[in-house]
């Protein structure tokens, strides 16, 4: 993966942790964010991540400079949910952002495609979750996880994972938390749902 994707991946992290969620969880309470069209936002607000852009409302700007001048655009006191998780994205409210369109695009497409899959995947009415902490959008039925990200220190690349609560053994578990894919493997709705479904199969052999 390119420089200029894990720097986009750190930005748009920061963003969803620092100016969506923490700001969301002093005013209502919930840290869960949902994807929206080009990107992601907030659920019980009206901010948003369309591509490369910062949109409130019918207004809109670049996520350029840091996230404390994004803040003060958007009105909002930016920082992360506390005493919730000790892990997050690393970034510092004053941090130069560095969000690439294009790259910002694919993020956006991947969620787009994660989320139709996992709709696919449990029952109708239940909402697949963009959780801030680790900028991944996921979905639990019958203690497993089932989710798509961004990328991370130890899989750089976006990716598509189940994460049983117990440890399951067998082939098809590649990894310490469960099993995952390549977002290059996976390259519409239709192949991410049976990577999904033969992950349900396998957490219930």
């Amino acid at each position: 993966m390119g420089t200029s994707m894990s720097a986009t991946r750190r930005s748009l992290h920061g963003v969803a942790e620092l100016l969506l969620a923490g700001p969301q969880y002093r005013s209502h309470g919930t840290i869960r964010l949902k994807v929206t069209p080009g990107g992601f936002g907030q659920v019980a607000g009206s901010l948003r991540v369309q591509g490369s852009h910062l949109v409130w409302e019918d207004d809109q700007i670049p996520l350029s400079g840091s996230i404390r001048d994004l803040a003060l655009w958007a009105g909002v006191e930016p920082g992360a949910p506390e005493g919730l998780y000790s892990d997050g994205s690393g970034v510092d409210v004053d941090e130069h952002l560095a969000v690439d369109p294009a790259d910002a695009d694919a993020i956006a497409s991947w969620f787009a495609v994660g989320d139709a899959a996992l709709r696919t995947l449990v029952a109708p009415g239940e909402d697949p979750v963009l959780w801030p902490e680790h900028l991944d959008l996921a979905v639990t039925v019958d203690r497993v996880n089932y989710g798509v990200s961004a990328g991370d220190a130890s899989l750089p690349e976006p990716y598509a994972y189940v994460g049983p609560w117990e440890r399951r053994e067998g082939e098809f578990w590649n990894a310490p938390f469960g099993a995952f894919r390549p977002a290059s493997d996976l390259a519409d709705p239709e192949a991410l749902y049976e990577f999904f479904r033969a992950g349900r199969a396998a957490a219930n052999d």
